[in-house]
């Protein structure tokens, strides 16, 4: 038990906020069986999370580089879990 009063931030990271970001906007999703990030391809829910991310960024980061975070951790997760056998083999 943490012994003082004051609390950690829950995320840590600013791609640790920008993959929490996403699945709260419904962008990316968990691979139920392995847990692997998946990117979704809802442009809508995309679009969601950059207006959230600009909106309200995180202590001490700006509104660019929030987006520019989103944008990089979308860019490095794919629509198919890798450990799932490919469909249609």
């Amino acid at each position: 038990m943490l012994m003082t009063r004051e609390r950690r931030p829950a995320i840590r990271t600013l791609r640790g906020w920008a993959i929490h970001l996403l699945q709260e906007a419904g962008a990316i999703c968990e691979c139920e069986a392995h847990g692997w990030a998946r990117d979704r391809a809802d442009p809508h829910a995309r679009k969601h999370a950059i207006a959230l991310a600009r909106q309200h960024p995180p202590d001490g980061v700006s509104a660019d580089q929030a987006v520019a975070e989103i944008n990089d951790v979308l860019d490095s997760i794919g629509d198919a879990c890798p450990e799932c056998p490919a469909e249609g083999l």
